[in-house]
């Protein structure tokens, strides 16, 4: 095999190399594959994947009205539950989540195509410009929405639905949070991310203030003074550092920003890439990263991650994914420094580990793995800068079953508050309950009292 150019380059590949391997990774079911796989489900009472699923989507009644031909009710059943279906359809862990619950899986070891299923309706909808909700009466009330993510847009569209007012501020350039900045590429293709925010903002009432970021632009008490309620949807802004010797050498970088360029590239052919990488991390971002390296034309790239398979936060389907793409996932290896040459990485020494007493720990046995680029996806940190007394717990926003902090008046959502599981269906459902809670505290604070005779 012809060797690549060593170093860090852009354009190691043809324009039609890049096309083909930055294509729809599952590409939307035509009409025929989408009845047949509809026609799989077995249309459950209680069904359990509907439990599965942290958004509770009717999921046995949306695939009956696709196997009877109606993709837009079926579109709508999906809608008012997760506005955000469309990308939820597209990246969310559904062999972990309602497809791992589905009866199918004991019969034949093969469940219903749920995600599938739900693009193929959420689509039709999309394409055919339907709007499903209108807005109430208005309110009178205004609600700040601090970050335009999946939990802020879903609360954003449901108080816009419930007739309150709506100002969302986002720090990026575009609206999206992490569909539009943090997911892989070849999973939404197609300014999808961007779509679909154009379809969330469509019920109007919503204003979207991009470049204003909290703590730096304004503080929460500033939100508190001028709204009559606050959902913060901030996510997580810092990434967590490794910590070790030649952390700060030219070609190691942060796996978010990396993902963040490659999704914002008109040309793929821009983004340069080492022939060796190596990834440290374990879960979605490090996979993401992983897989988009190996598709831009590096040679080598590979894992490290510092627990065994089973402990790895990314799906059992993902690492697949990864390892059919050429990728070398390596267990139980931890970054001990960062080997250079003339100021640049030359390659990470590794410590191997092990549990010992329920603890992780180094072996002492150390190897040297080569490499021009070194990607950190070892997690990423909460921000709390401008939350004034807000109470946290474990460096998160500490909130209640509705998602209320320990603030009146403000609440939270998705990955800022603790107990999220860092999932965008999850951050969908957190933002649309907590909008309803929002709801019925400002309903009752506008009711008039009741005169007592």
């Amino acid at each position: 095999m012809e060797r690549l150019e060593t170093g860090i380059h852009a354009g190691r590949l043809s324009p039609a190399e890049y096309d083909a391997n930055f294509s729809d990774l599952h590409p939307r079911l035509d009409n025929h594959e989408a009845l047949v796989a509809a026609d799989r489900c077995y249309f459950c009472y209680d069904a359990p994947c509907m439990t599965a699923c942290p958004t509770s989507i009717d999921i046995p009644l949306f695939i009956r009205q696709i196997s009877t031909g109606n993709p837009i009710g079926s579109a709508k059943t999906i809608f008012d539950q997760n506005i955000l279906g469309g990308m939820c359809a597209r990246v969310c862990p559904t062999e972990e989540l309602c497809e791992q619950a589905c009866v199918r899986n004991t019969a034949e070891e093969r469940p219903v195509e749920i995600g599938r299923l739900q693009r193929y309706a959420t689509d039709a909808a999309m394409q055919a410009g339907r709007q499903f909700y209108a807005r109430a009466e208005p309110s009178g009330k205004t609600i700040a929405v601090v970050g335009a993510g999946p939990a802020g847009l879903a609360a954003a569209h449901r108080l816009a639905v419930n007739g309150h007012s709506v100002v969302i501020y986002d720090a990026r350039e575009k609206s999206g949070g992490l569909n539009e900045y943090g997911i892989a590429t070849y999973k939404t293709v197609d300014d999808f991310a961007q779509r679909e925010v154009d379809y969330v903002l469509s019920i109007g009432g919503i204003e979207v203030r991009h470049g204003q970021r909290l703590g730096r632009d304004f503080s929460l008490s500033d939100l508190q003074a001028q709204f009559d309620g606050v959902f913060l949807g901030i996510g997580l802004a810092g990434v967590n550092a490794l910590r070790i010797e030649g952390e700060n050498l030219t070609g190691v970088d942060d796996a978010v920003d990396f993902i963040a360029a490659l999704r914002q590239a008109e040309d793929k052919s821009d983004i340069a890439i080492g022939r060796r990488v190596v990834v440290l991390g374990g879960g979605m971002t490090a996979i993401d990263a992983a897989v988009q390296a190996k598709l831009l034309g590096a040679e080598e790239v590979t894992i490290c991650y510092r627990r065994g398979k089973e402990q790895m936060n990314a799906s059992e389907f993902e690492q697949d994914l990864a390892s059919s793409k050429g990728v070398i996932i390596r267990h139980w290896l931890a970054p001990k420094s960062i080997l250079s040459q003339d100021g640049k990485v030359a390659a990470i020494e590794v410590e191997y580990t092990k549990i010992l007493d329920g603890r992780l720990v180094g072996t002492g046995e150390t190897g040297v793995i080569a490499a021009d680029q070194i990607f950190k996806a070892i997690g990423q940190s909460f921000d709390a800068s401008g939350l004034g007394s807000l109470r946290m717990e474990s460096g998160r926003i500490a909130v209640d079953g509705e998602g209320r902090t320990s603030l009146d008046g403000v609440w939270a959502g998705g990955d800022c508050v603790f107990g999220g599981d860092d999932l965008t269906v999850s951050a969908v459902a957190h933002g649309r309950d907590a909008a309803e809670s929002i709801h019925r505290t400002l309903s009752v604070a506008a009711a008039p009292a009741v005169a007592v005779a």
